[in-house]
């Protein structure tokens, strides 16, 4: 079993087909497979890597918490983030402080925050209880009147949680929209309206900027009963996170 096993870990890093396979029967092993993945995670590829992270969620045992952490300092950015994000989805012991020393090292290569790893990360330090988001009394008070599994916020006020969120100096980074029919949920075509801050600039004129843009995309967004919109947006305080 020890050869086949070391056999399908190797298989990971195939992306023509292999991998698919031998991540389904690594999963179905189980807790009997980690140890042989963690010794061979420094012989995979990026590709390899990330399957074996879906490996270990999957799996979900602990023991995969100290190399996910290893991951966290990949020269692969997505297998950093996905790193951080299988810490969180596990809520493996000790990961904060990684993860957050992480998030700082993503900071420190000027990525930008609305970039897929910064975001991943700051998904992962929010789970962990390490990150409190920000979220003012009206755009609290609009999600409380939705279905408690609603993806987001009626479309229809849309303005108002713009509003409500620049005035409390947060900035929206992009907003996603989605549709809700016969108790399914579907992605849904925003505006297509696209920007890019500067984040050089003070935070206040980030704040003004990412307003404008996101009411320019509340006048054209989807509407309807049915349609639901999840901006995504930081504090002044995820650009600068503790030490």
């Amino acid at each position: 079993m020890t050869n086949h096993i070391e056999k399908l870990i190797q298989q990971l890093d195939d992306s023509t087909g292999p991998s698919y396979d031998a991540r389904a029967e690594l999963i179905d092993i189980g807790s009997n497979a980690i140890p042989a993945i963690i010794d061979g995670l420094p012989s995979l590829g990026g590709f390899g890597q990330l399957t074996a992270i879906e490996v270990f969620e999957e799996v979900a045992d602990p023991r995969c918490g100290p190399a996910l952490i290893v991951l966290l300092r990949s020269d692969d950015s997505t297998v950093r983030e996905w790193a951080a994000m299988a810490l969180a989805s596990l809520k493996i012991d000790g990961a904060v402080d990684p993860v957050r020393r992480a998030y700082r090292a993503c900071l420190a290569r000027a990525t930008p925050p609305d970039w897929s790893e910064p975001e991943g990360i700051r998904w992962a330090l929010t789970e962990l209880g390490a990150r409190t988001p920000v979220v003012p009394p009206l755009t609290t008070r609009l999600r409380a009147t939705t279905a408690d599994d609603a993806p987001g916020w009626p479309s229809a006020h849309f303005t108002e949680i713009i509003n409500d969120l620049a005035d409390h100096a947060q900035v929206i980074l992009y907003s996603q929209f989605w549709q809700v029919a016969a108790g399914r949920t579907y992605s849904v075509s925003g505006t297509g309206l696209n920007w890019e801050l500067e984040w050089t600039a003070p935070w206040e004129h980030l704040v003004e900027e990412s307003r404008i843009w996101s009411l320019l995309e509340a006048f054209e967004a989807p509407a309807g009963d049915n349609i639901f919109v999840a901006p995504t947006w930081i504090d002044r305080a995820d650009l600068r996170p503790e030490r």
